[in-house]
């Protein structure tokens, strides 16, 4: 799903981000392994070096702050992150539509780049890896709109 996002979106992310990326691609495990895969790819992103002075709260971390700060900088139309207890404060922080990661296999569905399948069988697998399973973002995502279907809510995506 990386190269399809990466055909599909512009994606900025932060030196912040891309050094949590480089220490958990350490890892012998799947975590490691993605984040290999996305520090393979980043020539096909921007890395944005965000202005303003860092800050972490008890719900968001240095690196969605640092993103919080390159949204702002880029004007960017959207921010996703995968961290549902930071959902409400980061949608105080910028004036991006804050989005939940699975919005972004909704937002491929729709724009063909995926099937709906392919999204339900990634985020079933996403889910089942990160312990989301029967928690708030699983079950969000699972009771928006129509699930995975191009209608639903991503049509602003």
């Amino acid at each position: 799903m990386l190269d399809q996002t990466l055909a599909a979106f512009d994606v900025v992310t932060t030196p912040t981000v891309i050094e949590e990326l480089e220490e958990t691609a350490e890892y012998d495990d799947r975590h490691g392994t993605a984040a290999t895969t996305v520090l393979r790819r980043t020539d096909a992103l921007t890395v944005q070096d965000a202005d303003g002075a860092p800050f972490e709260t008890s719900r968001v971390d240095i690196g969605e702050a640092s993103c919080v700060a390159a949204a702002r900088d880029v004007d960017a139309a959207f921010l996703v992150t995968d961290d549902y207890r930071a959902l409400p404060e980061l949608q105080g922080l910028v004036d991006a539509e804050v989005a939940v990661s699975p919005i972004v296999l909704r937002a491929l569905v729709k724009r063909d780049a995926i099937s709906s399948e392919s999204a339900e069988t990634a985020f079933e697998a996403i889910a089942a890896g990160r312990d989301w399973l029967d928690a708030p973002i699983y079950r969000r995502f699972k009771a928006s709109a129509s699930g995975l279907d191009p209608g639903g809510e991503a049509d602003n995506a």
